[in-house]
């Protein structure tokens, strides 16, 4: 498996929107990439302008067929003035030890 686990600071005023337009690539995502196991859209305990992408694809090249998939362009071009550059944290690129990739569904 490999796992996305991302931080987007959204920038004050465009929450609603960002969240309406992350929502449809997230269902994009889980409805229309055999390769996309997982794609959860965690809200921040402490800022509610911060989100955490949780994502599990099959392997690294199943998320690359995301990056190139019309639902993600989509989103990227529409929330890209909605997101605060340089504050993002790390998107890092990582594989799961629990549960084995036998057990994902």
């Amino acid at each position: 498996m490999y796992v996305i686990i991302a931080p987007i600071q959204i920038k004050d005023g465009h929450r609603d929107e960002f969240i309406a337009a992350m929502l449809d690539d997230a269902r994009g995502s889980v409805s229309n990439e055999p390769g996309c196991l997982r794609f959860d859209v965690v809200q921040d305990a402490g800022d509610p302008n911060r989100i955490w992408l949780y994502e599990v694809y099959t392997d690294e090249a199943a998320f690359q067929a995301h990056t190139e998939a019309p639902h993600f362009i989509k989103w990227r071009d529409t929330v890209k003035d909605w997101r605060e550059e340089g504050i993002q944290g790390a998107a890092r690129g990582s594989h799961n030890i629990w549960p084995p990739d036998s057990e994902w569904k």
